[in-house]
């Protein structure tokens, strides 16, 4: 996996009927995954988090929970484009409107359209979706430069159990690491253990450490992408 974006509205003009009338206006909302081989939207086991938008209000948004390749959850309105049938890959991204990526590719020898729109935004964040035309583009042509990273810990360790759950490229502070380490493996977990074993990893080359200076640090992993890096 080189990059993810969860939260990802799909607008398509190649659904099938029935997927359209499934959700009503052929419409769906899941997570964006880009490997050297694929794009990959992932609609498949649901899961819902809250976006504050306000002092009172919060937008309920919509993402599939992937840490794996092999753990991806396909259904109806899931689909795998090999990046050898993208003909165009554009982004867009104004003043005042969601960024998006828009895809054209062939299946079955049809011309499909799809667009995914971005929901998560802000100025922290470092690339957006209109990011990742450009970079899909480069993987098709074969001049993206892969970056090989070090092997990954063991997964009994601390340090492994980190990078599952960084396993879907998202930046994440270290109260959120503990917290769904401590869920996924049942353990009870001290904080400093949790700092240690994120500095271990940076210093592996496996993590980055991103800082800000009006909020606490946060760390993703480091995508094979090297330059290109596309973590939000």
């Amino acid at each position: 996996m080189l990059a993810q974006e969860q939260a990802v509205i799909r607008r398509s003009q190649g659904l099938r009927k029935e997927v359209e009338a499934a959700v009503g206006v052929g419409e769906t909302e899941g997570t964006l995954i880009l490997t050297d081989r694929r794009l990959v939207y992932v609609h498949g086991d649901e899961k819902e988090v809250a976006l504050p938008i306000g002092e009172w209000s919060a937008k309920r948004l919509y993402f599939a929970d992937v840490d794996a390749l092999d753990s991806m959850v396909m259904d109806s309105a899931s689909v795998e484009i090999p990046l050898s049938v993208i003909s165009k890959a554009s982004g867009h991204k104004l003043e005042a409107l969601a960024p998006k990526l828009e895809v054209t590719w062939t299946d079955g020898g049809n011309t499909r359209k799809d667009e995914f729109v971005q929901q998560v935004t802000g100025r922290s964040r470092r690339k957006n979706l209109d990011d990742w035309a450009g970079v899909i583009q480069r993987l098709k042509a074969g001049s993206a430069s892969l970056v090989k990273l070090p092997p990954a810990p063991k997964g009994e360790t601390l340090e492994g159990k980190v990078m599952v759950v960084l396993g879907d490229m998202q930046q994440k502070g270290l109260f959120t690491i503990e917290e769904e380490v401590e869920e996924r493996y049942k353990v009870d977990l001290d904080p400093d253990d949790v700092e240690a074993a994120c500095a271990r990893l940076v210093a592996s080359g496996l993590v980055k450490r991103f800082s800000a200076s009006d909020e606490d640090d946060s760390f993703a992993r480091v995508s094979a992408l090297g330059e290109d890096d596309l973590t939000p």
